[in-house]
């Protein structure tokens, strides 16, 4: 384990993590138009770039670095890089699959970048990078035609090639740890955390970075979009040994709180949890303020249920900043002691002790 990885661990075991808000719509705030997304890189680009904004860390990184640095003043201990469509495959949809090692790269020199700053700003206060790892547009569980129930958009070879090519560059740029996020489909992120596996096992243990896991549950059935129950989910990526486990995105946090709970009472390892400032509105914005996040993490903090809080969409740096403030001095959670047992999970999970 190299002085990053010991770091990020001795700060998970000492207090709560403050993780940074959305990327997307603190991008809209800048009103970026297609010259934006385009640069003078992609000037000539047979297909239209807006919208893509993973491009930007490549077409205008000071964009995407001021969002860094302002979650880093926020009070954030950790961002994410932005990434979170950066394979061949989430590419494909703009001719963009030959760009995904440079847009990689250049995603964590904008976050590292931030950090440096941000610490430069305060003697001994240390920021750290996590490369963000996307769901995918394709799925591998789930047909997009409902004529044929057994038709998939994508192999698991096309997943797994297309995850590790981001991982590698990812870990190339220097990202202090690995982000599985907003799975929806729990056989993607399984080809993820195979990747993963499979460039560590590559590159010999010095490679080795804390790999997190954050999963989204799609609506009150407390259910992934391919079925699986918090519990079931859960043991079906224990076996990653993943340094944490949570839960982000599609909820508000109030939505979230008995999927919260049921995680902190049975992972291993440390629990995340940054929901979305409530449910999208008529308008596509987000309504909670940051004293509503603020209150309800606050509470998940009180009730000994997360190790790392933070904002999914519609998050702002004032949100960060009111929820580091709600957490500061709560003690972070206590993993709890499991009985040892045979545990499957197929849509739900099963002990057999």
């Amino acid at each position: 384990m190299d002085s990053a990885a010991q770091a990020l661990q001795a700060l998970f075991a000492s207090r709560i993590v403050v993780l940074d808000g959305a990327m997307g719509s603190m991008i809209q705030t800048y009103q970026l138009s297609e010259a934006d997304f385009r640069g003078e890189r992609f000037k000539s680009h047979p297909h239209d770039l807006q919208g893509n904004n993973d491009l930007l860390s490549l077409t205008r990184p000071d964009v995407i670095e001021k969002i860094h640095g302002d979650y880093f003043a926020a009070g954030a201990d950790l961002v994410e890089t932005n990434t979170f469509s950066s394979t061949a495959i989430g590419q494909s949809d703009y001719q963009l699959a030959a760009a995904i090692r440079d847009i990689n790269l250049a995603a964590v020199t904008c976050a590292r970048r931030a950090a440096r700053r941000a610490e430069a700003a305060a003697p001994g206060r240390r920021c750290f990078v996590a490369g963000a790892i996307g769901p995918l547009n394709r799925t591998l569980s789930m047909s997009p035609d409902v004529n044929r129930p057994d038709y998939r958009a994508v192999t698991w070879e096309q997943v797994v090639t297309g995850y590790t090519e981001q991982i590698c560059a990812l870990l190339d740029g220097g990202v202090d740890a690995l982000l599985v996020e907003t799975i929806f489909d729990t056989l993607n992120a399984k080809a993820a955390l195979f990747a993963i596996e499979s460039v560590f096992d590559e590159r010999g243990d010095a490679a080795r970075v804390p790999v997190m896991i954050s999963v989204t549950i799609t609506d009150a059935s407390g259910r992934t979009l391919s079925g699986q129950t918090v519990g079931a989910f859960y043991t079906s990526v224990a076996h990653a040994k993943p340094f944490s486990v949570g839960i982000n995105c599609a909820l508000g946090g109030d939505a979230m709180r008995p999927y919260v709970e049921e995680l902190a009472s049975i992972a291993g390892c440390y629990v995340t949890c940054y929901p979305n400032a409530g449910l999208p509105n008529a308008f596509g914005g987000y309504d909670e303020t940051p004293a509503d996040m603020a209150r309800v993490l606050g509470d998940f903090a009180a009730n000994g249920w997360v190790n790392l809080v933070g904002g999914c969409c519609g998050s702002t740096p004032a949100h960060i900043a009111a929820i580091a403030q709600a957490v500061k001095g709560t003690a972070p959670r206590l993993r709890p002691t499991t009985t040892p047992a045979l545990r499957l999970s197929g849509l739900e999970a099963m002990a057999v002790a």
